[in-house]
């Protein structure tokens, strides 16, 4: 039985990750902040040797964009420094790293969904700090797979544990507020429970690089918005607004799309629409609700 170390265990993603892992008969280890830093390269090291996996899966970041504006050097240590300190640890123990990165290492100037060998551009400290993480894997350690994804929402967010673009929604909209939403930022918004699916047959498949995975289709986070009430029955008042508008400090891309090309010529590409996803989403967080 595979052996998988899930760094991050605390996090949206891993809520979703773990237990998919464990379905198709992963034996998985989750750690949490408290138990590996991975600024810490020599507590890091004895943390994943003790393990011996037979995979190392890292899913955490400093990612609260505008936050990060204001503290680089954080930024740095956890989505750069933390990356390089675990590909030297996974070539010493000849073990395959697998690292969640963003669509945010990208500029949004193309004007078109962005394929993996497209160059990074980033515009803001975040995108420049993980955009950073995947030169030092990818300098230190051929057996990674470098997964970006965009606007991810999860079952973790809706339990307490941070929230997400969903859940502030249906925040605002219960306390009667008039809702803005920016208008002018398009990506596609995927839910961490595809991810985690799609996550398997990447592993299973074996291949090393760098992979877009995010669910088909794009939107405006305005768009989201509206579909999100939609398709839950709720009308509140929503309006569009300008990135400008928000009062956001750090800049965004105004078109952040990823294509899953990679996924597709290797015929593993098994994300939904995104529609589907948050419908899916819905669903599961009223059966738990009510149950």
């Amino acid at each position: 039985m595979s052996r998988v170390a899930v760094i991050g265990a605390n996090g949206q993603l891993a809520h979703d990750l773990i237990p998919t892992l464990e379905e198709v008969g992963y034996l998985v280890a989750g750690l949490t902040h408290a138990e590996i830093e991975v600024i810490d390269l020599n507590a890091s090291r004895a943390t994943l040797t003790a393990i011996d996996p037979h995979i190392v899966i890292n899913t955490s970041a400093y990612h609260k964009v505008d936050e990060v504006e204001d503290n680089p050097e954080r930024a740095f240590a956890v989505n750069a420094i933390g990356p390089y300190n675990l590909a030297l640890i996974c070539r010493e123990l000849d073990t395959p790293l697998v690292h969640m990165s963003t669509d945010y290492v990208f500029s949004g100037s193309k004007g078109k969904p962005y394929v993996e060998s497209d160059c990074v551009d980033p515009i803001n400290i975040y995108g420049l700090s993980k955009a950073a993480g995947e030169m030092a894997i990818r300098a230190l350690w051929p057996k990674h797979v470098i997964i970006r994804s965009s606007g991810l929402y999860g079952l973790a967010g809706s339990s307490g544990k941070g929230g997400n673009f969903i859940e502030t929604m249906l925040r605002l909209a219960g306390e009667g507020r008039a809702i803005k939403v920016v208008d002018d930022q398009t990506l596609t918004p995927t839910s961490t429970h595809t991810l985690a699916q799609q996550v398997v047959p990447l592993l299973k498949a074996g291949i090393h690089g760098t992979f877009h995975a995010t669910c088909q289709g794009e939107c405006t986070w305005f768009t989201f918005a509206a579909e999100i009430f939609r398709q839950i029955g709720l009308q509140p008042s929503l309006a569009p607004q300008t990135t400008a508008e928000s009062g956001a400090r750090a800049r965004r891309p105004p078109y952040s799309v990823l294509e899953n090309a990679a996924l597709k010529s290797a015929g593993l590409d098994i994300l939904p629409p995104w529609e589907e996803a948050l419908q899916a989403y819905l669903i599961e967080r009223n059966a738990n609700k009510v149950g």
